[in-house]
């Protein structure tokens, strides 16, 4: 049964990427694909492997040979990582990958999610589609995820703020590996909050503000804080957005709900005297199925609206 579900999430996934522009996605997704407990990114030659328990381990074990048949010739694999117990097959170190012809390095043994967020691989399309010609402010930048597929795209600058110099080191280095042009890309080492904040006293503007911060709620008695976080952050990101320019947000919580997100854009908006028109309202990339029966597995919200 673990060969046959194994092979049959492979395939869903390759029926759709092209592997020679896109070689890091999302194998195995738990619940959405019937393989509750693991999950498995796939980063060029590399498997990182996750389980949410010792006894999802177990249950599984012993998994990587059975990873490996069922990968076959169609997807070669180097190296195995289980994040779970750092135990590897292989050296895993730092990778170049490839997202729809987007280089991007990968740091497997160290970085968050392995230095880029999967889940959001559309979304960055999305925004790079809209980007020529704007200035693209990426808040809780990580390594540039957004910020690259925007410059490439045509942005006229693009500004990425991440707390973690390590994270703003790498989101430099992307820019560089796609031979982007630096003069147009600036870097900030700061709390998006303190960032926002002072950017309002000096009267910046963007055209497109993008809000990617990491979990408010993690937990369901953090929903209330989560709710005061998320209205704060986006009454001061909608200050910063230019009259008729865009603001995408996000929140990767399962446990706030949609309506209470879409709201919460729309108060702080309303909040900082302006008006947040919703135009979509998106979830993770195609990898990340979602089981009916699972409904927690529809963590990722990525909102898009036009600031008045």
């Amino acid at each position: 049964m673990l060969a046959e579900r194994l092979r049959a999430a492979l395939d869903r996934r390759l029926e759709r990427l092209d592997l020679s522009r896109t070689n890091v996605f999302r194998w195995v997704h738990g619940e959405g694909d019937l393989l509750p407990g693991v999950h498995v990114d796939i980063y060029a030659d590399t498997a990182v492997a996750r389980f949410d328990s010792d006894g999802a381990g177990a249950f599984y074990d012993p998994f990587e040979p059975r990873l490996r048949v069922a990968a076959g010739p169609r997807l070669p694999i180097r190296a195995v990582l289980d994040r779970s117990s750092r135990k590897t097959g292989a050296k895993a170190d730092e990778r170049e990958v490839l997202e729809n012809g987007v280089r991007f390095v990968v740091d497997l043994a160290h970085g968050q999610k392995g230095g880029l967020f999967i889940d959001q691989r559309e979304n960055r399309v999305r925004v790079a589609g809209r980007a020529r010609g704007k200035s693209v402010l990426n808040l809780f930048g990580y390594t540039g995820g957004f910020a690259v597929h925007a410059a490439l795209a045509g942005a006229l600058s693009t500004d990425t703020v991440d707390l973690a110099r390590p994270a703003i080191e790498a989101a430099r280095r992307n820019f560089e590996l796609n031979d982007l042009p630096m003069g147009r890309a600036r870097f900030h080492v700061l709390d998006a909050f303190a960032f926002l904040a002072a950017a309002i006293d000096r009267g910046d503007r963007w055209d497109i503000v993008i809000s990617d911060p990491p979990s408010f709620a993690p937990r369901k008695d953090a929903v209330p804080a989560a709710r005061q976080a998320y209205q704060r952050l986006h009454k001061l990101a909608s200050a910063v957005t230019a009259p008729g320019g865009l603001l995408c947000a996000s929140s990767c919580s399962s446990h706030f709900g949609k309506d209470d997100f879409l709201a919460s854009i729309e108060d702080g908006a309303r909040q900082a005297g302006r008006q947040w028109e919703f135009e979509a309202l998106y979830g993770a990339a195609f990898d990340h199925p979602v089981l009916p029966a699972f409904p927690e597995g529809d963590y990722l919200k990525f909102a898009i609206g036009r600031v008045r």
